[in-house]
C-alpha cells in the first residue's frame, strides 16, 4: 500500500481530541499581527455574504485565499453538503462526517491537516478540514465564524420556508373560498330548474329519471361546496371558537342524521359513558370534526359492518372516537394523514376525496385546546380519536 495514500485514510487519524480551555486562550496571546489582520478581513467578508445564498462555497474560497492554506473543505450537516477548494482525496466526505459525528478535533503536523467541529454552543452543525499551517487559535476562530455564518443562513432559510408555506396556504384558502362562492349561484339555478321540471308533471319516465339524477347530483355538489366554504373558514388563521355547554348525545345524533345517505351501507352504533355527558366547546366546530370522522368511516368502512361512535370522560377531557373496519392505515401515515391534501398511501385513491377533511378535524380540535390521533390494525380495525377539554380552561374565555 502506498504510504502516502495510507496517510490520508480516516482510520489513521488520532483518537478524538476535544478542545479544552487550554486550547482556547485569548486570540492575541499566540497570534501575530498578520494573522489577526487576516482574521479581521475574513470576519468582515463573511458579514457581507448574502444570507439568502448558501455560504459554504464562498466560505471555503475565502478561507483558502485569505489564510493561504493549500486546501479547505467544509461540511454543512443541515444540508448534508461538502464544499471544497484545492486538492483533496476521494474519501473526503467520509472523513468530514467522522469529524462531525465523533468530534475529532486536532492538528496533525505529519499530514498538515487541521480538523475542527463547527459548533453552536454544544451542538455540532458541521465540520472543517484544512491543509496548511494556520495556528490552532486561528483555526478555532475560523471554525467559529463559519459556524455562526452557517447558523445565520439556516435561520434565514427556515424563516423564508415558513413564510412561503404560510403564503401558499393562505392562497389555497382564498382560492378555495372564492371557488366555493362562485359555485353556489349556478348550483342554485340548476337545482331550481330541476325542481321546476319535476313540478311540470308531464315528463316521460326516462325524462323524469334524468331530472331526478340532476337533482341528486346537484344536492351532492351543494353539500360539497358548503363543506369547502366551511373548510376555507376553518383554515383561516383568525379562527376564534365560540364555546358553550353542549349536550354530546344530541350533537352526535344530529351528525349521524345529516350523513344518513353517506353511511347507508353500514350500521351505526353510538356509545356514551353516560347519557348526560356534556362538553364546553364551539358546537359548530365539534360538529365539523365528528362529521368528517363519521363521513370518512362511511367512505372506507367495509359494507355491512358497524361504525361505532363513542364519547367518554378521561381525566379533564372528553375523548371522541369513531371506529370502523376497512383498509388499514400504515403506521408511517398516522401523523401525515392529518396534513392538508395528503391522502393515505394504503387507500390506492379508490375512494374520491380532496385530502382536506382530516386536516379540518385537526384544526378544529387544536383551535379548542385539543388534539387528534389515529390507530389502525387489521384485526382491531381503524379508530380516529379527538380529545377536547371538558370544561372551560383556566385563563380561557368563557
Amino acid at each position: 500500500m502506498d504510504p502516502a495514500s495510507d496517510r490520508w485514510s480516516a482510520s489513521t487519524f488520532s483518537p478524538s481530541v476535544k478542545p479544552t480551555a487550554a486550547m482556547h486562550p485569548p486570540i492575541a496571546s499566540g497570534t501575530n499581527s498578520m494573522e489577526l489582520e487576516k482574521l479581521c478581513t475574513f470576519i468582515r467578508k463573511t458579514t457581507q455574504l448574502d444570507p439568502r445564498g448558501k455560504p459554504g462555497p464562498q466560505l471555503a474560497v475565502l478561507v483558502q485565499s485569505i489564510f493561504e492554506v493549500e486546501s479547505a473543505a467544509i461540511f454543512d450537516a443541515d444540508l448534508h453538503e461538502v464544499y471544497r477548494v484545492g486538492e483533496w482525496f476521494d474519501d473526503l466526505e467520509d472523513l468530514l462526517q467522522n469529524i462531525y459525528i465523533f468530534e475529532t478535533v486536532g492538528d496533525d503536523p505529519e499530514t498538515g491537516l487541521v480538523r475542527r467541529v463547527l459548533q453552536m454552543g454544544n451542538l455540532p452543525i458541521g465540520a472543517m478540514l484544512l491543509r496548511g499551517e494556520p495556528s490552532a487559535l486561528i483555526a478555532n476562530a475560523i471554525a467559529s465564524v463559519v459556524a455562526i455564518t452557517f447558523d445565520r443562513y439556516h435561520a434565514f432559510a427556515n424563516e423564508s420556508r415558513s413564510e412561503r408555506a404560510r403564503q401558499t396556504e393562505q392562497l389555497r384558502t382564498t382560492v378555495l373560498d372564492s371557488l366555493a362562492h362562485e359555485y353556489k349561484t349556478p348550483l342554485t339555478v340548476i337545482e331550481a330548474a330541476s325542481s321546476g321540471l319535476s313540478a311540470m308533471g308531464s315528463l316521460r319516465p326516462a325524462q323524469a329519471g334524468l331530472v331526478t339524477l340532476i337533482d341528486e347530483q346537484t344536492k351532492l355538489l351543494t353539500r360539497l361546496t358548503t363543506r369547502l366554504l366551511k373548510t376555507a373558514r376553518l383554515e383561516a388563521s383568525d379562527l376564534v371558537p365560540h364555546p358553550e355547554f353542549v349536550a354530546i348525545a344530541s350533537l352526535i345524533e344530529d351528525v349521524v342524521a345529516s350523513l344518513r345517505e353517506q353511511i347507508s351501507n353500514v350500521t351505526v352504533k353510538i356509545a356514551m359513558s353516560r347519557d348526560d355527558l356534556s362538553i364546553y366547546c364551539d358546537r359548530s366546530l365539534l360538529v365539523a370534526l365528528l362529521t368528517q370522522y363519521v363521513d370518512n368511516a362511511g367512505k372506507y368502512a367495509n359494507a355491512d359492518t358497524t361504525v361505532t361512535i363513542q364519547a367518554a370522560e378521561d381525566a379533564n377531557d372528553i375523548v371522541f372516537s369513531v371506529h370502523s373496519f376497512g383498509p388499514v392505515i400504515p403506521t408511517p401515515d398516522y401523523e401525515r394523514i392529518f396534513d392538508r391534501y395528503y391522502r393515505c398511501s394504503g387507500s390506492d385513491n379508490k375512494v374520491p376525496g380532496t385530502g382536506i377533511g382530516l386536516s379540518v378535524a385537526k384544526r378544529t380540535a387544536q383551535a379548542q385546546g385539543g388534539h387528534v390521533w389515529v390507530t389502525s390494525d387489521i384485526r382491531k380495525g381503524t379508530t380516529f380519536y379527538a380529545s377536547l377539554p371538558a370544561a372551560p380552561q383556566e385563563g380561557g374565555k368563557s
